[in-house]
């Protein structure tokens, strides 16, 4: 199973911040040595604090931690202020929740309440010398914590910082919700259960905040990390989803009032609820939301979105089948929109994906979740057509063919089956109109044609080839010569897919004069007749 990242944080930039603070105790140490080495001074705090601070003057004490509170205080105002703004800039461009996790981290408080207490520590402190009564005694414990704690919080403010800016970086806000998240749903089994589930969608109802907003400010990197953190989720929650009771699969009431399940019929409810897939319904909603968002403007995001959802179904769909279905009614949706939003490229690489999808199946023995993938394929195409986007339709077929060609590799059963929904892809246009019958596809027949006979199954290929009969001749020639003349594998410009649907491999070249040979033969019978 792919191992997932996201849910575990990256903790190196508290310790990072760490070794700030060491690094400038140790240099403040180092100078203050130099110094007092340089001057000659004699360094009785050292040798003997207790007689030092039992000699130390009351008013210079005074005016020290005077002086002291008046530096705490300044730092703590910069310190908020600088804090303050970092905090509702973050949480305006991306999420309201950045505010939230800021106050529940413990190293925020701890810092913040430091400058606090060393800042009321010195007001009173330096208040309290004023009395003589007590002028002789405090020194020797007062004085000495104070200026610690002054010492303590000037040598925490920039590493406090840094820790900020790091701890406000998107990708770190993602990695804390997804840990949360997680940690939650862990929680179900000791506490209470519908709790647990609405702090899990409020959790990925955040991380689909984050990705949303970062796809309209064009941060494209967040975006695809926030992607990355719902699809990792699922990972994570499947290595647990056994340990889950029963309880946690239920479509409470919480779930059910959700803005991604108050619009569903009361059978779509109960089938969701007898599957147990409420939370993966819920994260691929959040998918679909943003694949409907990055269609045209964001297709590194969709293309991940299409990857993920691949590498979902192919991982854990054998051991969850409502899962897989729950894959290709996703992919079925982002085909749907990317269609609509007329985003081909996005709809090209998603074709991919799926049929990357429908190899793992044949080779697994799912023939009907492969035939019912191949349908899609057919239908999608065949509405893309109608839209205008006959590339698709091309698109379609060659993944047909690609899939039919991994049938053949694997000596699998639905081969012919396969071939049957090949030469139908293109029924409906050929009843509309046979001039305007879309040669992409018709070049996809020609190319599996070639293999069959390089094969050696001329059965197969001429079933292709009585299809084929009923293009004409002349518009099939011009196929003939640009698959016998290209020699580039790749496309020539940068593509996300890269194939050159006009390549065919050397070796099934010289077949097409056998192929042609009884189109040739077909065409003079039907003329003389």
């Amino acid at each position: 199973m792919k191992p997932n990242i996201i849910s575990n944080p990256d903790q190196k930039p508290l310790i990072r911040a760490g070794l700030a603070f060491c690094t400038l105790l140790l240099t403040t140490i180092a100078l203050w040595l130099l110094t007092f080495s340089l001057g000659n001074t004699e360094l009785m705090f050292l040798n003997d604090p207790l007689t030092w601070l039992r000699q130390l003057e009351s008013d210079a004490a005074f005016d020290t931690l005077g002086n002291a509170a008046e530096v705490v205080a300044a730092v703590l105002a910069i310190a908020i202020t600088v804090v303050a703004i970092i905090v509702e800039l973050a949480a305006n461009r991306y999420s309201h929740l950045i505010t939230r996790l800021f106050v529940h981290e413990p190293v925020n408080m701890a810092v913040l309440g430091l400058f606090v207490i060393t800042t009321i520590q010195c007001v009173w402190t330096a208040a309290t010398l004023t009395d003589s009564q007590t002028a002789d005694l405090l020194p020797q414990a007062g004085f000495a914590i104070t200026m610690a704690l002054v010492t303590l919080s000037l040598l925490a403010l920039l590493p406090y910082i840094y820790f900020v800016f790091t701890f406000l970086s998107p990708i770190s806000i993602i990695h804390r919700i997804c840990q949360n998240a997680f940690k939650v749903i862990q929680r179900a089994r000791a506490h209470n259960v519908e709790t647990s589930q609405r702090k899990a969608k409020d959790a990925i109802d955040e991380l689909q905040d984050v990705s949303r907003s970062a796809i309209q400010q064009g941060d494209r990197g967040i975006a695809m990390s926030g992607v990355s953190a719902l699809t990792g989720l699922i990972y994570d929650y499947a290595n647990i989803r056994e340990s889950l009771p029963a309880n946690w699969f239920r479509v409470s009431e919480t779930v059910a009032h959700d803005p991604d399940f108050v619009a569903l019929a009361e059978d779509s409810l109960r089938a969701i609820e007898e599957q147990k897939i409420w939370l993966e319904t819920k994260i691929f909603r959040q998918l679909f939301s943003l694949m409907s968002q990055s269609a045209g403007q964001a297709r590194d995001v969709a293309n991940l979105i299409g990857i993920n959802t691949q590498e979902i179904a192919r991982d854990l769909g054998a051991q969850n089948k409502p899962l897989l279905k729950l894959c290709m009614r996703a992919f079925n949706s982002y085909l749907r929109t990317t269609i609509n939003a007329r985003d081909v490229r996005s709809a090209y690489y998603l074709m991919n994906q799926y049929r990357i999808l429908a190899e793992h199946l044949l080779e697994e023995g799912q023939s009907e979740a492969v035939f019912e993938i191949v349908g899609y394929f057919r239908d999608y195409g065949q509405i893309a057509h109608r839209l205008g986007l006959s590339f698709l339709l091309e698109a379609a077929s060659h993944d047909v063919v690609q899939l039919i060609e991994r049938a053949v590799a694997i000596d699998s059963d639905v081969v012919d089956e396969l071939i049957d929904v090949l030469l139908e892809l293109d029924q409906e246009i050929k009843e509309e109109n046979q001039e305007d019958s879309l040669l992409g596809v018709r070049r996809s027949q020609i190319q599996l044609a070639t293999l069959f006979l390089l094969l050696e199954q001329p059965g197969r290929a001429r079933r292709i080839a009585e299809d084929l009969r009923q293009e004409r001749i002349e518009r099939l020639e011009r196929l003939r010569e640009a698959l016998e003349t290209d020699d580039r594998p790749e496309y020539w410009e940068l593509m996300d897919r890269g194939a050159n649907f006009s390549y065919l491999a050397p070796e099934r070249r010289p077949h097409l004069a056998t192929l042609f040979g009884w189109l040739r033969d077909s065409d003079a019978a039907n003329v003389s007749d």
